[in-house]
């Protein structure tokens, strides 16, 4: 493995997180997000993330939600935001937006379909026609705004080749991406392999690998497969019979999880990025199995 980091187990460090939410559409599901950002913001994430729909269709609960982080936490907000569905005259309002409420931490993605995952994909006539020329966009009007890249360990699912796919992190990295998060992948070995092949092509910005705590498996493996991730007989067999047993579905989604995690922190992974879906509690306990303690309180695992 080529990523020459300080494994957990030697009693230095905790590892680095950050957590992905999304923006509610109800006041429950509000109330829901903000229980979840307390429960976690303790664990003090190197930043938060707040997703943003196809064609924009979050795009002020997803501002309202960030400048609320801002407001109301001390947590380092990350925006998300994609190419579909604006000209650049828009995105680049919106990226204004957020640098002038103190966002200096965007996402930036290709974005999926209008119409969604599997249906063509297009872009504004007069929009930035890819993330390359989103991040570069972004660069070009705020120097000082980091910007994370999406990256896939089996390949995004349009890409023609392994090769073509790292063709395009190599564009998004030389318009000024500093970090790049994996799509959900289950076989450790997938994202080894994909590391080495990335630094093989030169490509030298931090591989953060995505995780996502199965709460739902069968809802989960219905959103993970469209994007392109497989899942393994073996984790379907975990699950197999626990349809109407949240609870036990729970037990195991958190085994799962800790042992994907703490497997990549023995071969050296010092940041993980959680897909949250909006719960702590799986998200929480990982962290806690990772060494990582409220309020920086914290001891290796």
């Amino acid at each position: 493995m080529t990523e020459t980091v300080s494994p957990v187990s030697n009693g230095h460090r905790a590892p680095k997180i950050s957590f992905e939410f999304f923006p509610p559409k109800t006041e429950e599901m509000e109330r829901n997000l903000w229980e979840t950002i307390n429960r976690l913001a303790p664990l003090t994430p190197n930043f938060v993330s707040v997703t943003y729909g196809a064609g924009g269709s979050t795009r002020e609960r997803t501002h309202s939600t960030i400048t609320r982080i801002l407001r109301e936490t001390d947590l380092l907000p990350a925006a998300h935001l994609t190419c579909v569905g604006s000209s650049r005259g828009e995105i680049d309002e919106i990226v204004d937006r957020y640098h002038e409420v103190g966002v200096r931490h965007i996402v930036a993605l290709r974005g999926d379909p209008p119409a969604g995952i599997g249906t063509p994909y297009f872009t504004h006539p007069d929009g930035y026609q890819s993330s390359a020329e989103l991040v570069a966009g972004i660069k070009k009007r705020h120097p000082d705004i980091e910007i994370s890249v999406s990256a896939y360990p089996e390949k995004h699912p349009e890409a023609a080749s392994f090769d073509t796919d790292i063709d395009t992190l190599k564009a998004k990295v030389d318009a000024g991406a500093n970090r790049a998060i994996t799509q959900v992948f289950f076989d450790n070995d997938l994202y080894y392999r994909y590391v080495d092949r990335v630094r093989a092509r030169g490509i030298d910005i931090p591989i953060v690998p995505g995780i996502m705590p199965m709460h739902n498996f069968k809802q989960a493996r219905n959103f993970v497969t469209r994007a392109g991730t497989s899942v393994p007989d073996w984790l379907a067999e975990k699950f197999d019979g626990l349809d109407n047993d949240a609870e036990t579905r729970k037990l195991v989604a958190a085994t799962v999880a800790a042992g994907q995690v703490q497997k990549l922190a023995k071969h050296g992974v010092d940041t993980f990025h959680f897909y949250t879906m909006n719960r702590a509690d799986l998200v929480f306990a990982i962290s806690h199995l990772l060494g990582i303690r409220p309020h920086g309180a914290q001891k290796a695992a």
